[in-house]
């Protein structure tokens, strides 16, 4: 870990900032994009686990830790040679997100209808950030289509928008209390 005796380093006062592998690039470059947003949703899940019950809050604390990786994945270019191994995500975040989608989904009310967001607070923090996780897949895509990237990380991202619906769902009296259409 890079210890800083200050929180200001003026490396970025030109418009610049540096990948995990030194590169210099654009503040606008699509990657920062992709992980800046992918730090945005983290943020609006620590908004969303302060208002959840403790085993729904434990869901998302796991989910939080796991976007640090997505971001480390996102933040070195994928054709990047390193002697040293790189965090890349693999098949078994997703796989773990899928574990816990069909758990809640077992035991939620069928859904006839559209849901809006809404409903406790905590449906509606998880609603938001279901839409910032969409938003962080669809810059990560636009990124893949430029350069290639680990596809797991959009693999992730979808699942995580999946089961951020499930648990907005589950935070609204297991579908009970959903807005609908």
């Amino acid at each position: 870990m890079v210890v800083l005796s200050k929180i200001y380093t003026k490396t970025g006062d030109r418009g610049e900032t540096g990948l995990g592998d030194g590169t210099r690039v654009s503040k606008a470059d699509l990657r920062i994009a992709a992980y800046g947003t992918v730090d945005e949703l983290n943020a609006v899940l620590g908004l969303a686990r302060r208002a959840l019950s403790r085993p729904a809050a434990a869901t998302i604390l796991a989910i939080q830790h796991d976007l640090f990786d997505v971001g480390a994945d996102l933040c070195i270019p994928h054709t990047t040679a390193s002697r040293r191994p790189r965090l890349r995500v693999t098949p078994r975040y997703a796989q773990r997100l899928e574990r816990a989608i069909d758990a809640l989904t077992a035991r939620l009310t069928p859904l006839n209808s559209f849901v809006l967001p809404g409903g406790a607070a905590a449906a509606c923090w998880l609603h938001l950030a279901r839409t910032v996780c969409r938003r962080a897949e669809r810059e990560a895509v636009a990124l893949n289509r430029r350069e290639p990237m680990n596809p797991e990380v959009i693999i992730y991202l979808n699942r995580l928008s999946d089961l951020l619906f499930v648990m907005a769902r589950a935070a609204n009296r297991m579908g009970r209390r959903d807005v609908l259409w």
